[in-house]
């Protein structure tokens, strides 16, 4: 699977520094993809309800987010939906989608248009990382229903770092930086936003120490069986991969501009009324101690997003 850091840093990082200055008005109209016709748009909130069942998008093969059991959906985000499902008063229906070269590829394909291979759009789709610059270069959706922050962290082996951490209560302050990559081997997802800010760590010297996966848990067992010493990536993925005798923190990161980031909802611009409904139910579920709990039920720390 492409990276979720990919999509991060090509359809996020690249804007984070373009000005805004009224909104919207300095995005020049010809990087706006056009509207789609309207034999594509999902349903409305009336049609939903009706139905009795909400259809959502979610990466595939993505935990901890978003995984296939057998035939049992799996991870954070389908607790996300179920929340969303919960606060219409539906079913949630889950549509396991492949990521695209980058973000604006897959909220085009499962959000305001569909796929090439005329599969109709989702009513809404998870774990769509924010970015005010960015909103404005895709006016067929809207972001809505923000309901967790990502941040970048690192997983080391203790056996490698003994003296990294002088006790349990400090674990979260200590442990390598990336100046110790250096010396030491480290493990990143391909083409991650990790693997992108370590490979341009100042003075290039940590580059022949980046060993290279496919994904972020093939890291994490190559850390858990010795193959390497540390890993980078985002936080929910190392503690969830995390073996016995692997300590996960979250330390200084220099010049790291984009090193957390608030995820949330997509769905078609001309569904507001679901929009609003849909961010409704996520405000009650972090309100009220569900969000915090659907992070926990995978062994996860819960980070309030930036709302």
């Amino acid at each position: 699977m492409r990276a979720f850091g990919f999509a991060l840093a090509f359809g996020i990082a690249a804007l984070a520094a373009v000005p805004v200055f009224a909104r919207c008005e300095n995005v020049p109209p010809g990087q706006r993809p056009q509207n789609t016709s309207r034999e594509f748009v999902g349903q409305t909130l009336d049609d939903i309800v009706e139905r009795g069942t909400l259809n959502i998008a979610v990466y595939e093969d993505f935990p901890p987010y978003s995984w296939l059991e057998g035939d049992t959906p799996r991870g954070v985000d389908i607790e996300v939906g179920q929340i969303l499902a919960d606060g219409l008063g539906v079913a949630p229906v889950f549509r396991f989608v492949q990521a695209g070269e980058n973000l604006q590829t897959d909220l085009m394909s499962y959000v305001w248009r569909g796929t090439v291979q005329q599969e109709p759009v989702s009513n809404v789709m998870l774990r769509v990382p924010y970015n005010s610059a960015f909103t404005c270069l895709v006016e067929q959706v809207v972001f809505t229903g923000q309901y967790a922050k990502e941040q970048i962290a690192i997983a080391y082996a203790l056996s490698a770092y003994p003296d990294a951490v002088p006790s349990e209560a400090e674990r979260h302050e200590g442990g390598p930086v990336p100046a110790f990559f250096r010396f030491d081997t480290v493990a990143v997802e391909n083409d991650s936003i990790a693997d992108f800010y370590l490979t341009a760590f100042p003075g290039g010297q940590i580059g022949p120490n980046i060993r290279r996966f496919p994904a972020m848990a093939k890291a994490m067992d190559a850390l858990a069986a010795g193959e390497v010493m540390a890993a980078m990536g985002p936080l929910a993925q190392l503690q969830f991969g995390a073996a016995q005798g692997v300590a996960v923190h979250k330390p200084p990161l220099p010049n790291f501009g984009l090193s957390a980031w608030t995820v949330g909802l997509a769905v078609h611009h001309s569904h507001r009324d679901l929009a609003y409904a849909l961010d409704d139910a996520i405000a009650a579920a972090l309100a009220d101690g569900r969000m915090a709990a659907a992070f926990a039920k995978y062994g996860l720390t819960f980070t309030l997003p930036d709302r």
